[in-house]
């Protein structure tokens, strides 16, 4: 008769770890172990590469890197009693894997690579793991634990269903998942399929924090065999959740339904066994689950993915602030206010440097802003400026009409001007540029892209409105109400707005989303009814701008397919459409 599972209290470690800081990460990791056992759980779960940070990328090249992580692994088991912990470290043996590492009674008890090492969008893992070779199991309490690393359970197939028909009540799931819109719920659609597909828990655990341009949302969760939400975490924070459940339950599922008696028979999956492990009972709960926190709505939940990736960004970096070019306009606007949001005003600096083409109005907003969030203001008029270049240049621009050249002056004067500020002080220049403009070159390269982070780079214009009216409705009004309403414009010349050179944003950003978020060509965009000289214009736009995307600062993913780490086309390319 097997042994019966009896019920178990999982902790799950949100955690937000730093790349490289291995001593840092470790000491957290044991600061989360001790809160654990505080709490009477018998496991404690890990996020992927929590002990080295993730993604480390050339990082795991250096032999001494992975060298360091191992010592602070060993050291961390050194400090598991009475609990189990799985912890996710960058494993160098014969090779160097992704792995989860079994811990208990002071030691490693066991090892399992991942199975599935994702080579798409932002993910290089085939670069620098080696694939592991055995879906595994461990025996803890009485109950079996399938353990997996993200993207085994993306994939719906083994190992995750390996580990099931092998008899796992429990399937464990250490995960380092970046966000994009949306992919808290996606993934926790996947991981109810998942559990209901097994007939077992799926207890997941992931990772949280900025690393440059990713944000990782935590949302880790527990799934009864059901499809039940058990728990779930706190979207972009730290967090320990406890949750309580029954592994009984998965196996008495089984027994009510048995589809997966045919496959036990025609498949018996190779499965490595870690051992089998105990650990005390310090609580006396006798009801399953755990917190469950309310997600986030939609707008509410990129605006604190900028956030989080802004403030991770400065400080794991340890800039001593940030300083921006504060124009009037709405792009510029929302950083700001981002900005004070992730960092206090007190880290926060302004610049305003109007041009003889600057409005009294934009002006007056853009003060009004300023004092409304609190933040240093330096003002520079860039009259004399532009009088010195134009003085300087006139003799090789004689006979020339004024156009963009000139008005690019401007934008590189005040780029200058903030740049000169961040060597002296420094401060991290935030530029205030959007996915819109980045998309089809509108932006001056060296002006209002000089900089070292970009919390917009993403984020199309029209979503760049939403966030703004988001952002005012959580209380008094910050951002006033002539920013939002005023037409855009980067006035650099008399009576211009951005719908001289660009579409209406409703209509490109449509476009922008289907040619490149969706890859669609010329042709299926219009037969999705979108304009075709409008879609033409664009598309060549898009092609065009290449080059200064290529320059741009690093900026925060909140899309399924940002430029640099996801979307990657040649400069030198003439293919069209």
């Amino acid at each position: 008769m097997s042994e019966i599972a009896r019920p178990l209290r999982v902790a799950l470690a949100q955690m937000n770890v730093t790349v490289g800081d291995i001593d840092g990460n470790a000491r957290k990791i044991r600061e989360y172990l001790d809160r654990g056992v505080d709490e009477g759980a018998q496991l404690v779960v890990f996020p992927e590469l929590a002990v080295n940070g993730y993604p480390a990328e050339d990082l795991l090249l250096k032999t001494h890197f992975l060298a360091a992580g191992r010592r602070a692994l060993d050291e961390i088991a050194q400090h598991v009693r009475d609990t189990v912990a799985l912890v996710g470290f960058a494993e160098h043996a014969d090779d160097v894997y992704n792995s989860l590492a079994v811990l208990a009674d002071g030691q490693v008890r066991g090892i399992y690579r991942k199975m599935f090492l994702p080579n798409y969008g932002v993910f290089d893992e085939q670069r620098y793991f080696q694939v592991g070779d055995a879906p595994t199991v461990v025996r803890l309490n009485g109950t079996t634990l399938g353990l997996t690393i993200c993207e085994d359970i993306w994939e719906p197939g083994p190992p995750a269903s390996d580990v099931a028909l092998a008899g796992a009540e429990v399937i464990v799931n250490i995960s380092a998942s970046p966000y994009h819109r949306g992919k808290g719920a996606e993934r926790e659609r996947m991981l109810t399929q998942r559990a209901r597909d097994s007939l077992a828990y799926v207890v997941y655990c992931n990772l949280v924090g900025g690393q440059d341009e990713l944000v990782f949302d935590g949302y880790s969760l527990v799934v009864d065999p059901d499809g039940e939400l058990m728990a779930r975490g706190t979207q972009f924070e730290e967090e320990l959740i406890v949750c309580d459940i029954d592994p009984s339950t998965a196996e008495a599922a089984r027994l009510r339904d048995a589809r997966h008696r045919p496959a036990t028979r025609m498949r018996r999956p190779v499965v490595a066994e870690l051992g089998r492990l105990a650990a005390p009972v310090h609580h006396d709960s006798t009801e399953v689950g755990g917190p469950r926190a309310k997600p986030l709505d939609p707008d509410a939940e990129v605006y604190e993915a900028l956030c989080l990736g802004l403030r991770d960004y400065v400080e794991k970096n340890e800039f001593e602030g940030v300083l921006l070019g504060l124009s009037g306009g709405i792009d510029s606007a929302l950083t700001a206010t981002i900005a004070v949001d992730a960092l206090g005003s007190a880290q926060v600096r302004c610049a305003v440097m109007p041009s003889p083409h600057s409005s009294e109005e934009t002006q007056r907003d853009a003060r009004t802003l300023a004092d409304n969030l609190g933040i240093e203001r330096f003002e520079f008029a860039l009259e004399p400026l532009m009088q010195a270049y134009d003085d300087t240049l006139r003799e090789v621009f004689a006979g020339t009409q004024s156009g963009v050249a000139e008005e690019n002056i401007q934008a590189r004067i005040r780029g200058n001007l903030l740049m000169a500020l961040s060597n002296k002080f420094g401060w991290l220049v935030l530029t205030t540029g959007n996915k819109s403009e980045y998309s089809v070159g509108y932006a001056t390269l060296y002006g209002d892209m000089a900089g070292g982070f970009g919390v917009l780079k993403d984020v199309p214009k029209t979503l760049v409105y939403r966030l703004t009216h988001h952002r005012n409705s959580r209380g008094k009004p910050v951002i006033p109400a002539g920013i939002i309403e005023r037409p855009p414009s980067a006035e650099l010349k008399p009576g211009q707005q951005d719908s001289d050179s660009l579409p209406p944003y409703d209509v490109l950003d449509a476009i922008l989303e289907a040619y490149v978020e969706q890859d669609q060509g010329r042709d299926q965009l219009i037969r999705r009814g979108m304009p075709g000289d409008v879609v033409d214009r664009v598309i060549r736009m898009v092609d065009a701008a290449e080059y200064k995307r290529r320059q741009a600062p690093p900026g925060i993913k909140i899309s399924p397919r940002a430029f640099g780490r996801d979307r990657r086309l040649p400069i030198t390319n003439r293919f069209k459409g």
